[in-house]
């Protein structure tokens, strides 16, 4: 198992922007020191606690400050772009890296991005926009000429015209591209069995509660035969809250009092219950009313806080459970004015989890 990192990012909307990216970016470069193997860098338009309108201008920035980490777009929103501007962007970063890039893809966004990209949801819905345009990206990638026409998107690539001095160029550094990810939030999604089936990375939300993670197995296994590729166990990513220290009970009590506790309280319980699918992928029981679901809640079902051993054995109860997995990424969090708890935390799963994780079968 390796060890990386999802960056929503996560900060609260007072604190200014300059000095969450600097964080930030120290952040990525000392897990990088530490070995971490890759981060996720999410990306959002109207939502001031994730203030992450471009990752790749995070990536091209963090590359300078890392030496072997990998980074990915946790993920682009390609209902909002036309595909075109994805690829080429993504090829060009994916030079400037040598080749230390993924393309994480997703449909999601809501009404106001709707709104402010101009969006008209009643053509289609995203997931199908986002499948157009995943299509558009690949034979752009390609490099050959085409010609596209689809529901939501126009694009060509023309023959070229070296007298002119005109012709793509920008395929991407890796061979034949980036690798492909995609995330799945609920029980059996159907996405990750889409995933399964192209031979894409698959990844597993941390809002889901582990009783469910299995279903994201079955499902992108059923895809991967379907689609006659391998079972990708060693690609699979699974995101968790995470908070390790040398003492469990002061861990916990870290965890709780701090940004884990606090971010669930001041921001996921009012994001997730405006939301369409409410708290239900944090439940084993749906009949538990959503007033149960506290930090305490989180804590006992889905959290993996503790000392170092108590982290371990969750892990390895989880890799077993889900029969394996590749990277367990690690949610970030704003840890302004107690960063060195965090730092700590990413010390103890790199030089005493991992290793009591992988020296046991792992």
């Amino acid at each position: 198992m390796k060890l990386g990192l999802f960056l929503m990012p996560l900060h609260y909307p007072d604190r200014p922007h300059a000095d969450t990216y600097q964080e930030d970016l120290e952040l990525v470069e000392y897990a990088d020191g530490l070995g971490y193997a890759e981060t996720w860098v999410g990306e959002h338009f109207n939502l001031p606690w994730e203030n992450m309108p471009s990752p790749e201008l995070f990536i091209a920035r963090a590359l300078g400050v890392t030496r072997q980490m990998r980074f990915g777009t946790g993920v682009s929103l390609l209902g909002f772009h036309h595909p075109a501007h994805v690829a080429l962007r993504m090829a060009q970063l994916d030079h400037m890296s040598r080749g230390r890039v993924y393309l994480g893809i997703g449909a999601g966004g809501g009404g106001a991005d709707a709104d402010m990209f101009d969006v008209d949801m009643d053509m289609g819905s995203p997931r199908e926009r986002m499948a157009e345009s995943i299509e558009v990206i690949l034979k752009i990638w390609e490099g050959k000429p085409f010609e596209h026409a689809g529901r939501f998107y126009k694009s060509a690539l023309v023959e070229p015209q070296p007298e002119h001095r005109r012709g793509f160029h920008m395929k991407p550094y890796q061979d034949p591209h980036p690798p492909i990810a995609v995330a799945g939030s609920s029980p059996y999604s159907s996405t990750l069995e889409m995933v399964g089936e192209k031979g894409w990375i698959p990844m597993s939300s941390a809002f889901l509660h582990e009783e469910f993670l299995p279903s994201h197995r079955e499902v992108f296994e059923r895809g991967a035969r379907r689609g006659g590729r391998p079972i990708p166990s060693d690609e699979w990513r699974i995101a968790r809250e995470v908070f390790v220290a040398e003492d469990g009970q002061k861990a916990r009590d870290e965890a709780l009092n701090g940004p884990l506790g606090r971010f669930f309280v001041d921001y996921w319980i009012p994001l997730f219950g405006y939301g369409s699918r409410g708290l239900e992928g944090l439940k084993r029981d749906q009949s538990l009313p959503d007033e149960a679901i506290t930090p305490e809640f989180m804590l006992e079902n889905l959290w993996i806080v503790g000392d170092p051993e108590e982290c371990a054995h969750r892990i390895k109860r989880m890799r077993d459970d889900v029969g394996g997995f590749g990277t367990l990424l690690l949610m970030c969090h704003d840890w302004n004015g107690d960063r060195p708890k965090w730092f700590r935390c990413l010390d103890l799963m790199a030089k005493e989890v991992l290793p009591l994780v992988n020296g046991a079968g792992g």
